[in-house]
């Protein structure tokens, strides 16, 4: 049983002490249960606004699993981080060669949520522990029958109903999550992994992960989950911001950020509106997976193929740039850094720029990334810059699907005025993506000139991109891909892709 003083730690934690009758409503009505309808099947559905940070969040372990451990789902352990080294380059299972959601059997996506919920839960337990909540005396056979005179509504009902188990097995927690999934499945199922989540994290640590503590972490008034629960499924940690490390802010005090590397990553519409910086763990994870933000909602984006991810010479390049940079970057994201940093990231990237150059860059006493990237365009690729002699710049092309997780009436039937009944379904999207080769330093200056004279970041960067054979389409999904391919241009057939 909790302890009733845990009890209200944890529901003033998540809830508040104002939360309202509407955001408890929904996140009592939330289950976590896959969609009935073929061409959706892989993805877990959603009815109620505020749980998707949740839903979002286990349904890009889920296609973790779906996509590239499918052949692999019978083993318990194989969420263990050890058993997934061999396979992170270049493994697609069976189903994902296919390209066919509808061929997947009900139990296999069963183990692949239970393996997504015990890969979550031990991440957020450092690798040693999960704890898991349940609802104590709720047979399986009859949770939701057993469920109907159940309400939580304070922390009182917290303590009466809610009940843990610790795990120091994944074994072990595997089979008792298989085991009782109909409970997950349940109304109340978000919430239950959402306790577990932060239980098996310790309140104590989640409480100091966080930049500001006193703040529920449900937020009001709409009841959506924070960036802090999103960062804790996707890295263990329940911290507040997207960008890699910590910030110091001098004397004594910082900002925390993602700490490493993580499994699946995040894209934001927030970073496209230079609202924040999405740091380079979140935009590169290890798996071609990224939960999507919107301003009020998540969704998930995932490619069949983990080679989409992969970069030629002068993107590793760049990367590595690019995160010695962020690395220096005190401003939160402005893309700026003070000479002393300068020194520094060129020290780690073994950059030589003439002295005259390097004397131009340090003169105002603070390095712009624009400018510092400019002069890195003239620069011989011999002596660290970007300036490739061969011009062996490649154009990519690959495709990625979006899936959107709220349940969207369609008509069901043949089509014919009386044989086509409306249905609740998720929404997916395939979309074609090119992205055109880096940009030469001529290219640079003339974004440079049609950036200040239009005012307008998207129509430069769409100005500059080279002839596509595809029309290329635009919608907020586009402009999160281009935080993480600069540049890209997308086609799709039907609806235009939601990310709210």
């Amino acid at each position: 049983e909790l302890h009733p003083e845990l009890a209200e730690k944890l529901w003033l934690m998540v809830f508040g002490s104002g939360v309202s009758k509407a955001v408890l409503a929904q996140w009592s009505n939330q289950g976590i249960r896959f969609s009935s309808d073929p061409e959706t099947a892989m993805g877990l559905v959603q009815h109620e606004g505020g749980p998707c940070g949740v839903l979002a969040t286990v349904q890009a372990y889920v296609l973790k699993y779906l996509l590239f451990f499918s052949d692999n789902l019978g083993n318990p352990e194989v969420s263990d981080p050890s058993f997934a080294l061999g396979q992170r380059r270049f493994y697609q299972s069976s189903f994902a060669a296919r390209d066919d959601f509808s061929s997947l059997t009900e139990d296999g996506k069963t183990r692949a949520l239970v393996h997504a919920m015990v890969e979550i839960l031990f991440l957020c337990g450092t690798g040693k522990r999960a704890v898991v909540a349940f609802i104590g005396g709720v047979i399986r056979e009859k949770v939701d029958a057993a469920l109907e005179g159940i309400s939580v509504e304070s922390a009182i009902d917290f303590q009466k109903v809610l009940r843990i188990i610790t795990f120091t097995s994944r074994k072990d927690a595997f089979n008792m999550l298989l085991a009782n999934i109909p409970l997950f499945r349940s109304r109340l199922g978000a919430m239950l992994f959402l306790i577990s989540s932060l239980l098996s994290r310790g309140l104590d640590c989640i409480q100091a992960d966080r930049d500001d503590p006193s703040q529920p972490l449900v937020t009001a008034p709409f009841g959506h989950a924070s960036q802090e629960i999103v960062n804790l499924l996707l890295c263990g940690e329940a911290v507040p911001n997207v960008f890699d490390g910590k910030m110091d802010l001098g004397g004594g005090m910082s900002l925390k950020g993602i700490p490493s590397d993580v499994e699946v990553g995040f894209l934001t519409l927030l970073e496209s509106l230079n609202l924040c910086k999405v740091g380079q763990y979140l935009k590169c994870p290890k798996w071609p997976i990224w939960v999507v933000g919107s301003e009020s909602h998540y969704t998930v984006l995932f490619a069949l193929n983990p080679n989409v991810q992969e970069e030629n010479e002068l993107e590793e390049r760049e990367s590595k740039i690019r995160r010695a940079f962020d690395a220096q970057d005190q401003s939160g994201g402005g893309g700026f850094i003070a000479v002393e940093g300068f020194q520094q990231v060129l020290r780690d990237t073994d950059i030589t720029f003439p002295s005259d150059k390097l004397d131009d860059l340090c003169n105002a006493g603070v390095i712009v990334w624009s400018e510092f990237w400019q002069a890195l365009l003239q620069l011989d690729k011999r002596a660290g810059g970007m300036k490739d002699p061969t011009g062996l710049m490649g154009k990519k092309q690959f495709t990625i699907y979006h899936f959107n997780g709220i349940a969207k009436s369609v008509l069901n039937g043949s089509g014919n005025t009386g044989g086509s009944t409306p249905i609740q379904r998720p929404r997916i999207c395939k979309l074609n993506v090119s992205v055109p080769p880096r940009w030469t330093q001529d290219e640079y200056l003339a974004d440079v000139v049609s950036s200040s004279a239009s005012g307008s970041k998207n129509d430069s960067v769409l100005s500059l991109a080279p002839p596509v054979q595809t029309a290329c389409q635009h919608a907020p999904l586009v402009d999160c891909i281009r935080t993480r391919w600069p540049r890209a241009a997308c086609s799709w057939s039907g609806d235009v892709p939601s990310i709210v």
